[in-house]
């Protein structure tokens, strides 16, 4: 309705493979899952306490689409060595999500590799599927190595909501100053806008680590 596309070029392999972009600015029932406890709880389990929403999408495979390139979301945002979890996707799970409707394939320990360098060449053959039933939520290390799998059903969608969270000295992928509505952040709860990045005052949480030169 914005005249955004559907579908990255360079990342998804065709127009089946379909994109929605900016959900927190299309209903409220998003900006309630984004902060839902389970999924809050997880991002702190993995990033620690301080951390920005980057990034809420959806993901649909359509019938026919296929596997987009390979890659780990923290690669996209922090160049390598890879040494900390510094980001994680929380995925919803509106359909049930199997092989054959295009399940997530990932490689498994994937997270522990530093650089591109130490992935192995032929690491789609080692990939596995996630399954889960429709309502499920999956948590994935942002260094998690991933594609979507293809869509070779006749007649089933596989439709998935991937909220992208990182720790708070991340720049998010999302300028949400520019991509909200007026009405949308004039609405947001005080937590939802901190999580946002939102603040006037940003990543000053290390202050608290800074030495008094009269101690030392």
């Amino acid at each position: 309705r914005r005249g955004e596309p559907t579908y990255v070029q360079g990342l998804d392999p065709n127009e089946a493979n379909v994109r929605v972009f900016n959900l927190l600015d299309l209903d409220p029932i998003f900006r309630k899952l984004i902060v839902q406890p389970q999924a809050i709880a997880l991002v702190q389990a993995l990033i620690g306490e301080h951390f920005l929403i980057s990034n809420f999408t959806a993901n649909i495979a359509l019938p026919g689409s296929e596997s987009m390139a390979i890659h780990a979301d923290q690669a996209i945002v922090i160049p390598e060595p890879w040494l900390q979890p510094w980001a994680i996707n929380i995925i919803w799970c509106l359909d049930d999500v199997y092989p054959d409707n295009g399940a997530t394939l990932y490689l498994p320990g994937s997270h522990q590799v530093a650089r591109v360098s130490e992935l192995p060449r032929d690491m789609k053959t080692a990939m596995v599927a996630f399954e889960a039933p429709a309502g499920s939520m999956i948590a994935m290390d942002g260094r998690l190595w991933h594609t979507s799998g293809a869509n070779v059903t006749r007649d089933r969608e596989r439709a998935l909501l991937f909220g992208y969270y990182t720790a708070d000295f991340i720049r998010p992928q999302t300028n949400w100053n520019a991509s909200l509505s007026a009405h949308t952040l004039d609405n947001l709860d005080a937590r939802l806008f901190d999580f946002l990045g939102l603040g006037a005052a940003a990543n000053l949480r290390q202050s608290s680590v800074i030495l008094d030169p009269a101690d030392h």
